[in-house]
């Protein structure tokens, strides 16, 4: 397939850039400057774009099979996350191709808490994390309105690390996918696997999904 993976640069980007490359995609890789090239593989076709900017979007999506969003904004201006998916879904209707999008596990119930989220439970995610949570909740809201897209949205578990890439994992679909010791957890890698896996067997069309160990 020919695949535009937008953010391509970032620890979760870079990541499914490599696991679309293993299994023989053709990747467009977006970032935001061209001072960013030096971070992607060699075999892909890097793109410096300003994803807010309809015209330079449509030409990272022309003739493409699906594109995936891996967006984060920089700390400060997490609120920028829901606009940006905007622009990406507005792109993706006009071009007419699938959109893949890393999302966040703040949406999620948490095993056991009575109907309490890992963003609205008091005393579960950091102080450091609760504005990236409230943008990808924002985020997920605006894809659950969005219906002249075949968009998916993938949740991490609630800890998202660097690690192996062991092409194991569990499948959940609103609740934070545990362990039997009651914690959440994937690989950056094995996430990679799961959203490659999901490109190729579109099997949440519109829906959202997570997965953990």
């Amino acid at each position: 397939m020919n695949i535009t993976i937008y953010g391509a640069a970032g620890n979760v980007g870079k990541r499914i850039t490599s696991e679309a490359l293993a299994r023989g995609h053709n990747v467009t890789a977006v970032v935001r400057t061209k001072a960013q090239f030096g971070k992607l593989p060699d075999n892909v076709r890097p793109c410096a774009t300003d994803v807010s900017d309809q015209q330079q979007l449509a030409l990272t999506m022309k003739d493409q099979d699906l594109v995936i969003s891996t967006l984060r904004p920089s700390d400060g201006h997490e609120d920028a996350l829901a606009a940006l998916t905007h622009s990406i879904l507005d792109g993706a209707a006009a071009a007419g191709v699938r959109v893949l999008v890393v999302g966040g596990a703040g949406r999620l119930l948490i095993p056991g808490r009575d109907g309490e989220t890992v963003l609205s439970a008091p005393d579960y995610l950091p102080a450091a994390a609760v504005a990236i949570a409230r943008a990808c909740q924002a985020q997920y809201e605006l894809c659950l309105g969005e219906t002249r897209v075949d968009w998916t949205y993938l949740s991490p578990a609630a800890m998202l690390t660097p690690g192996d890439r062991t092409a194991r994992y569990r499948l959940g679909t609103d609740t934070l996918v545990v362990d039997e010791s009651g914690v959440s957890h994937i690989s950056m890698e094995d996430f990679a696997v799961a959203m490659l896996d999901e490109a190729e067997g579109h099997k949440h069309v519109r829906r959202a999904f997570t997965v953990g160990y």
